[in-house]
């Protein structure tokens, strides 16, 4: 909730001037932090983010990578080893663009990245931002 509350703090500060951080510095000072194997993961998921929906804008999170359309975030990834956790999460939040019948899912669970889930990871997101 601290990290949250700076986060808050710092965007009220930028504010909507032109020219404003927009938080892309922010996402990778944080995923600098990360320790192996899930700064490599986050890392990778930035850029398929970036190349799959250029629309979402890259915003720290509750300190963690997260990616917003018009302020509100879509998608976000959880390291593991800031939660004690066995698997790090691809997750995204209602504004995602998901519904698919009454139940579908908003998580995902990673230990690794190989091809075949960078191309579920891009779909999602490109259906996410709509």
């Amino acid at each position: 909730m601290k990290e949250r509350a700076r986060e808050l703090k710092a965007e009220g500060r930028r504010g909507s001037r032109p020219g404003k951080d927009d938080g892309e510095s922010d996402v990778l000072a944080k995923i600098a932090e990360m320790p192996e194997p899930d700064r490599a993961m986050a890392t990778r998921l930035h850029a398929i983010v970036k190349a799959s929906a250029p629309v979402l804008t890259p915003k720290t999170w509750y300190g963690m990578p997260a990616y917003a359309k018009d302020g509100k975030v879509v998608c976000f990834f959880q390291s593991a080893r800031k939660f004690n956790s066995r698997y790090a999460t691809f997750g995204f939040s209602d504004a995602a663009r998901l519904d698919d019948g009454a139940m579908w899912p908003t998580a995902f669970a990673l230990q690794s990245l190989s091809a075949a889930e960078e191309a579920k990871i891009r779909a999602l997101v490109k259906q996410a931002a709509g």
